[in-house]
């Protein structure tokens, strides 16, 4: 059925290209009745929150694509507009954990979830680890900022058991990149540790409390599945993992050579703790179940005018997915991701219908992309980075639409990450254009650049922002940083995101306008966007 329709669609789509308004090039005027339509649509309760592999999500590829469809633009996924991801989910029989450690041939054994937390593994149905222990610091190595928590220690064949986070000193987004979990996985792997066991810290406890941890035991882990059937970016080596709240670690430490409080007190002063062998073994078991699910990726191109640069493309992407229904008694439990993401999807969709109905395109092409599996840790968007329906050096700049909040007129944008690149320069020049100005970062400690589906591109090489609303009101009566907290507090993740949200309809047509502007620029400008000179995301991912 859903090919048939796109089929449909396409058929269609000749017609209402060929009889579309004209828009003068440099002169956007988005339509505020198409965004409230997308907005409200991709944000209803039919669609039952848009959760990856559901129903509702792909009722939402489906209306995106027929919108590209709609604009006349060239199907750029493996079928038509759609590119289907196949995922594998895993849960945690939550029966299943035993985590115990043997000191002295004493066995302890750790309760699980209170002492312990553990998720579902991805590659076994049933998970068996056990080896001896080695304290390796962050367990992070970082040879750039003269960091090795690994030098000096065997660790092969064993566990090692590490803090969670990073040193204080680190640069913000670097740090983020050396701290992430695939990272800590990766550099065990490389020193040939068998599993990882993370300690819950003073400052991981203010950050995110243990007990708040709890509320995701019954998450499933996902992963997309390669060529060969198998889940991507995993390591077969790793046995298995756990995290452990302070009082566990503690008990873990009881006989260590340094003192886990010892250790608390170097990370007050920054100082990173030297590793050592921990005495015992740890042991860890538990049982997962896997599924296979589909879902899609929806791509389409807006071909530009140049014979030559038209080869290049300017990617804008904003995930459609969002978390589903929720696990309570309340009435209304469907997360239906107003804000997060319908809001960028909608904002994209507009976008894509404003070039589409130029007479004179940009030079370089235009390649919308809405990703699936975001709020499972920007999987459809990785997805399509490693596996690209047009070459990924072809690919100049992706511009990143993630829950902009559009409840008041703001007077500036905030571009995560663009102070890596010269789109620096493109995103203020186009800002401006739309009379606006861009700030800087607001929150640089929270490291934003790493965290929406433009990461992904960006570990492939490509100069990324994620643009949102700034924080600057038009209105002196607002502030924007607090209207912008009071939805993390309120409605972030919770079905009370929803379209009874007060939107402020001038806004989204403000922020449609500076994202088409910036499309425009990226695309007409004479030299393709470059990473900035010794740029630490540059040298380390730039092809």
């Amino acid at each position: 059925m859903l090919k048939k329709l796109l089929i449909a669609a396409l058929i269609g789509s000749a017609s209402v290209a060929a009889n579309a308004e004209s828009s003068n090039a440099h002169t956007f005027n988005p339509n505020v009745s198409h965004i409230k339509s997308h907005l409200f649509f991709l944000a209803d309760d039919l669609l039952e929150g848009r959760d990856t592999g559901s129903k509702g999500h792909d009722i939402a590829s489906l209306y995106i694509a027929t919108e590209f469809a709609k604009y006349g633009m060239k199907p750029a996924g493996t079928d038509g507009f759609m590119q289907n991801v196949k995922f594998r989910k895993a849960l945690l029989e939550q029966k299943s954990p035993e985590v115990f450690f043997t000191m002295n041939g004493e066995k302890t054994a750790l309760e699980y979830p209170k002492e312990y937390l553990t998720g579902p593994d991805l590659l076994r149905t049933e998970t068996s680890m056990q080896g001896k222990m080695v304290f390796v610091g962050y367990g992070i190595v970082a040879d750039e900022l003269n960091h090795n928590d690994y030098q000096g220690l065997d660790v092969e064949g064993k566990i090692v058991v590490m803090l969670s986070g990073k040193p204080k000193s680190f640069p913000s987004e670097e740090g983020a990149h050396f701290a992430s979990g695939y990272q800590k996985q990766k550099y065990a792997v490389e020193h040939g540790a068998i599993g990882i066991v993370t300690l819950s810290t003073p400052l991981a406890e203010k950050v995110r409390p243990y007990q708040s941890m709890l509320s995701y035991l019954h998450t499933p882990s996902m992963a997309w599945l390669d060529s060969n059937g198998e889940p991507a970016n995993r390591f077969p080596q790793l046995q298995g993992s756990a995290y452990l709240s302070q009082p566990a670690a503690k008990k873990l430490f009881a006989d260590a050579p340094v003192s886990l409080e010892d250790i608390y007190a170097d990370l007050e002063e920054d100082k990173s703790p030297d590793g050592f062998a921990l005495p015992g073994e740890f042991s860890l078991k538990r049982k997962s179940t896997h599924s296979t699910i589909d879902s899609f990726n929806v791509a389409g191109i807006i071909e530009g005018s140049d014979p030559e640069l038209k080869n290049e493309y300017v990617v804008f992407s904003a995930h459609s997915d969002h978390i589903g229904i929720a696990k309570t008694v309340k009435k209304d439990n469907i997360n239906n991701g107003a804000m997060d993401n319908a809001s960028g999807t909608a904002i994209m969709l507009e976008t894509a219908r404003l070039f589409s109905q130029m007479e004179t395109k940009p030079k370089r092409s235009l390649l919308f992309v809405s990703v699936t599996g975001e709020e499972k840790g920007l999987l459809g968007a990785d997805y399509f980075a490693r596996n690209p329906t047009v070459p990924v050096e072809s690919m100049v700049a992706n511009v990143n639409l993630d829950m902009p909040i559009l409840t008041y007129e703001f007077a500036d944008v905030i571009a995560f990450g663009a102070e890596h690149s010269d789109m620096k320069q493109s995103v203020s020049d186009a800002a401006q254009n739309a009379g606006l100005s861009l700030s800087a970062d607001p929150w640089p400690e929270q490291a934003l650049f790493t965290r929406s589906d433009h990461y992904a591109f960006v570990k492939q090489g490509i100069p990324a922002v994620f643009l949102v609303p700034g924080l600057k009101s038009k209105d002196p009566e607002v502030d924007g940083s607090k209207v912008f907290g009071e939805f993390l507090s309120t409605h972030y993740h919770k079905p009370s995101d929803d379209i009874n949200q007060p939107f402020n309809w001038e806004a989204a047509k403000t922020f449609t306008r500076v994202n088409a502007e910036i499309g425009q620029t990226l695309a007409n400008q004479a030299q393709r966007t470059q990473w900035n000179e010794g740029d630490f995301f540059g040298n380390t991912f730039g092809k």
